[in-house]
């Protein structure tokens, strides 16, 4: 299986940095391809603008709707761009790592959907049922996460609210959206006062779960 590895964290000593090592690790142990795409590491643009159109339609005016469909088209994104589209085609699952900030996605990860997942690559705007037509379907995507706040902040009743329903942004409108088959996320709450045992013990709960869906 070819897999997409998007990470999104700033320290390779941290947790997160831990169990990424540990996931490609393990895949690739088991004979899957895997590429990852280490956006901290990469210094990757998170800011969808001009610059990211080698042959713009218009210069009068910024349009980025029109200037994806156009570029989607002509396939003239700009060159980091391109690199990432060829990933996510070869991929045949794209994994998606990054600690919650603020109940969601840290900004350089939703930098990289805003201009990889574009329209005309990953969904077809002109149609009423994008759920059905999304230019993904056939790949499947997961998330992992982690959290600074202990479960019971992510729970129904919890202060923060259910943390499944605060993703469901984004592995529905999102994913599901692209026509991705979303796995269920893999989510460690706590992640910001863990002992060496529960690092290990998460790690290797983590990759046994991975192992279930390769």
């Amino acid at each position: 299986m070819n897999i997409l590895y998007v990470f999104a964290h700033q320290e390779p000593r941290s947790f997160n940095s831990t169990l990424k090592e540990a996931a490609i690790a393990s895949l690739e142990k088991e004979g899957h391809s895997v590429r990852l795409s280490d956006l901290y590491a990469m210094g990757f643009k998170p800011v969808l603008d001009r610059t990211d159109f080698m042959q713009p339609k218009r210069t009068d005016v910024f349009n980025p709707f029109m200037e994806q469909m156009n570029a989607s088209k002509n396939d003239t994104f700009a060159p980091d761009i391109m690199v990432e589209m060829n990933k996510v085609k070869w991929a045949d699952l794209l994994v998606f790592q990054f600690p919650i900030y603020f109940t969601s996605m840290p900004a350089i990860m939703k930098g990289w959907i805003d201009r990889i997942f574009a329209p005309g690559f990953a969904f077809n705007p002109a149609t009423q049922n994008a759920y059905d037509t999304g230019l993904l379907k056939g790949k499947r995507a997961m998330i992992v996460t982690s959290t600074g706040a202990e479960q019971s902040w992510y729970s129904r009743e919890g202060q923060h609210g259910d943390i499944h329903e605060l993703l469901r942004y984004i592995t529905h409108c999102t994913l599901e959206f692209t026509g991705l088959e979303v796995l269920p996320s893999h989510i460690v709450f706590g992640a910001s006062k863990m002992s060496e045992e529960r690092v290990k013990e998460e790690t290797s709960k983590y990759v046994e779960k991975l192992k279930s869906f390769t």
